[in-house]
């Protein structure tokens, strides 16, 4: 059963709390997270613990040693495709943890 997505996250009104309480990145990081969660495998998915961005760079947190090294491997194609999905200006890095 897939859950429902993030909808309130479109909404101008959060936005613009997002704006101006300073957790406009928070709101990118989720986008990343359903973004991941739509492209990768469900159990795949499963393993990812935790999606951020912090100075511009994104973190993901992966708990699977393999997976951890798929994306280590990877690095510059995940970062061109959420460069492409979400836009240049908002990150410039992507770390694995």
């Amino acid at each position: 059963m897939k859950k429902k997505k993030r909808e309130y996250q479109s909404s101008e009104l959060v936005k613009s709390f997002a704006r101006i309480y300073g957790f406009e990145h928070k709101l990118i990081a989720f986008d990343i997270k359903d973004f991941l969660e739509d492209y990768l495998d469900e159990s795949l998915f499963k393993e990812i613990k935790s999606v951020n961005l912090e100075n511009g760079c994104v973190i993901i947190k992966i708990d699977s040693p393999l997976l951890k090294h798929d994306f280590k491997m990877r690095k510059n194609f995940y970062l061109k495709k959420f460069h492409d999905k979400f836009g240049t200006d908002q990150f410039h890095d992507l770390q694995i943890l």
